[in-house]
């Protein structure tokens, strides 16, 4: 019997995109499943979601009305969605669209097999419980990218900052034995594999009690066991940014020299109604000390304007922190209330007018300080991966530095490939991307 065809698609964060990959390889080693690469000839459609801002509800939604052509070419065609979208609404999805018939969360992807059986007989199918122990440790990841993959150490987030629904789609954290991530990592090196970023809503709280390894002993394990790759991770919390860890990527080569820290705000005020647990002094303190260590580190960011009761003052401390730092690079989003939260209780009192004008002035700022730093790497030379072609030109190449800067060069005549690492100089840069020369 010919296999069932299994199309996924994928929206929000790289523990999605991590995600996807589980359950495509829960879904393979079933035996009966085939993953395609296009929705045009799939018997069962899944739209692995994410479910922290509004936009990306509304954009599955969305997709979910164009994807209804299908239904056309096959009656029998399955759209299932998949992730927290699906853990967060539930039987609301049921009641939205009549494409759907199953909806499984993420601590459920084991069901996969059996429930996508019983839907392709027309029965509808739910599973959103959440697990306080499912890490998923066991299951391979179906792996197709070759230079770099994903890799959760853990799950879900006790942080319950006041506007993120990630605690109630994710659940509380738990976190995967160090054994299995060391092996999986070996198993990675010896695949070929370049580069790894190990996953968790909050890396920092890492913790297997078996053997009683936090993340910054985690990580020293994790570079020993693969020297010859690249050791990324995200996402850390300031709160649980301890100098241990800073100290533990500045002892390692292999470990990039790139920090993705949230602060979310500038304003202490605005900090505790968010419930960060953290004051802008703590954020300081934590970004001076990963300066003193590793002075060539690179910085991103999250930033949410227009949380209620946000003042122009506010604002401003946001701004000043902002321009008092110079992050590389920042994800700059205006505040969008998540029912279920307790910020959802909070009356939404900055008018759309406002935060639009806000999130425009963070972003004009942050541009601009970007735009600066990326014109200091001019003349500099560094060892970049390779990653493919550039999207906009066949004939230049995009990779990255251990900084998580991309950079284009022109492959034209070189004999360079996917997974190589060059060393290129810099000769120009705008404000998202540096442009080399292979040397």
């Amino acid at each position: 019997m010919d296999k069932i065809k299994i199309y996924i698609e994928t929206y929000g964060c790289q523990m999605n995109e991590y995600d996807t990959e589980l359950i495509a390889g829960i879904l393979t080693n079933d035996g009966n499943y085939n993953i395609i690469e296009s929705p045009d000839y799939a018997d069962v459609i899944l739209l692995n979601t994410c479910s922290v801002r509004e936009n990306a509800e509304k954009t599955i939604y969305n997709r979910l009305t164009h994807l209804k052509h299908y239904r056309k070419s096959n009656s029998d065609l399955v759209v299932g969605i998949i992730g927290c979208m699906a853990e967060r609404l539930r039987n609301d999805i049921f009641e939205k669209s009549d494409l759907v018939k199953l909806v499984i969360g993420p601590d459920e992807y084991r069901a996969a097999p059996d429930m996508i059986r019983k839907s392709l007989s027309n029965e509808k199918g739910i599973a959103v419980k959440l697990s306080r122990v499912e890490t998923y440790e066991d299951i391979e990841p179906l792996r197709t990218n070759g230079i770099s993959a994903w890799l959760a150490i853990m799950r879900g987030c006790n942080h319950f900052c006041s506007y993120c629904v990630v605690p109630y789609t994710r659940g509380r954290e738990r976190s995967r034995s160090k054994e299995s991530i060391i092996n999986e990592i070996k198993s990675l090196e010896d695949k070929g594999y370049k580069e790894v970023t190990l996953l968790g809503q909050n890396v920092n709280s890492y913790k297997d009690v078996g053997s009683n390894t936090d993340f910054s002993n985690l990580l020293r394990e994790v570079a020993k066991a693969a020297p010859s790759m690249r050791i990324r991770f995200l996402t850390s919390h300031p709160l649980d940014m301890s100098d241990d860890l800073i100290y533990a990527m500045a002892e390692y080569d292999n470990i990039c020299n790139y920090l993705h820290l949230p602060f979310q705000s500038g304003s202490d005020r605005i900090l505790q109604l968010m419930d960060r647990k953290y004051k802008r002094a703590h954020y300081l303190n934590r970004i001076a000390k990963i300066r003193e260590i590793i002075p060539d580190c690179a910085l991103s960011t999250d930033i949410i304007t227009g949380f209620p009761s946000e003042t122009v003052d506010d604002h401003l401390q946001t701004l000043d922190l902002i321009r008092n730092i110079e992050f590389d690079g920042a994800f700059m989003f205006k505040y969008s209330a998540r029912q279920g939260t307790k910020a959802y209780k909070m009356e939404d009192d900055v008018a759309e007018s406002e935060k639009i004008a806000r999130l425009n002035e963070i972003i004009n700022i942050q541009n601009k300080i970007s735009y600066k730093k990326n014109q200091s790497e001019i003349g500099k030379s560094y060892e970049i991966l390779v990653e493919g072609r550039s999207k906009k030109n066949s004939r230049e190449w995009m990779g990255r530095t251990k900084s998580n800067k991309v950079v284009i060069f022109d492959n034209t005549n070189l004999n360079v490939n996917a997974g190589d690492l060059i060393n290129v100089k810099i000769e120009k840069a705008n404000s998202a991307t540096l442009f080399g020369k292979l040397l």
